[in-house]
């Protein structure tokens, strides 16, 4: 029989409330596990606005360590009971280090480990070299009920190197929960299109599934460029080929889920020759990840 792997996005708009975001997103989980997905994606940092737009110190106080965190808390307990995977996007505090990380709950409710975010963006609107110190854990793979995870976060997506690498570390799908929308020096640049097209082309290139899950919705600030920063959604499932296979508009709220067969990918994956071709010894080894 195939191994095969159902895939879910969440895409939603998110508060100043911890526990009503919490709630909105368990209810999501909770739809995509109904629809059968088995690995559900919620989107970046969903524990409150995005708050990387100004360098405030006030925000340090919502982080907290990763076994700890209140998102991790509630969602991990959420994963064992319906039995799904939930890698949980969070602010980490671990001494006097912050970081933008992920927790990947199995589906057991087990944490399996934290991976901190290795790209880390500061300009307009995305000052998150304020907050964040690059992350220390290497590019992770998690060996999960349903199979070999990899996940990035945000500003990690637009690297091809972080694709590559999980995907030389066994990695079976990819996932990239975000918070990326309007960009206050130049009201005039989307880059939704672009996002999106970043990710399909790690799909083709690594013969891998991958999943985006972007937040949606205006978020205020006083003082920004036009009043706030507004989120263009477009959360996706892209196949090994690139081509969308579940999509979300930018205003829209919801889940998307997709099925894959893993047997055929891997199969796929070896017959394109990306990986028995490749010339480490012309450009050096990705694979300093930690597998988990």
């Amino acid at each position: 029989m195939a191994r095969t792997l159902t895939v879910a996005a969440i895409q939603a708009s998110y508060g100043e409330d911890l526990a009503a975001n919490i709630a909105k997103t368990a209810a999501f989980v909770r739809e995509a596990a109904a629809k059968g997905a088995q690995v559900i994606l919620p989107s970046e940092l969903f524990q409150g606005p995005y708050f990387c737009v100004a360098q405030e110190e006030r925000w340090f106080a919502e982080a907290h360590p990763w076994r700890e965190h209140p998102c991790v808390k509630a969602l991990s307990p959420l994963a064992g009971e319906l039995g799904v995977v939930l890698p949980v996007s969070i602010f980490e505090r671990e001494g006097p280090h912050y970081f933008n990380s992920v927790v990947m709950a199995d589906a057991d409710g087990s944490l399996i480990g934290v991976y901190r975010k290795s790209h880390i963006p500061d300009g307009p609107g995305y000052q998150e070299k304020y907050y964040f110190r690059p992350g220390d854990t290497g590019f992770r793979v998690w060996a999960t009920r349903f199979g070999r995870l990899g996940v990035g976060i945000c500003w990690d997506q637009w690297f091809p190197e972080a694709a590559r690498a999980m995907t030389l570390l066994g990695a079976e799908a990819l996932f990239y929960p975000t918070a990326i929308g309007s960009e206050p020096h130049d009201p005039t640049l989307d880059t939704a299109q672009p996002w999106r097209r970043a990710m399909q082309g790690h799909a083709v290139s690594n013969v891998i599934p991958v999943v985006g899950g972007n937040r949606t919705g205006f978020e205020p600030w006083p003082d920004y460029p036009g009043g706030g920063q507004r989120f263009y959604g477009s959360s996706f499932i892209s196949d090994h080929r690139g081509d969308l296979v579940a999509e979300l508009g930018r205003d829209e709220e919801g889940v998307i889920v997709a099925t894959f067969d893993l047997d055929f990918l891997a199969a796929h994956r070896a017959a394109w020759g990306f990986f028995r071709d490749r010339r480490p010894d012309l450009y050096g080894s990705l694979t300093e990840g930690r597998p988990a």
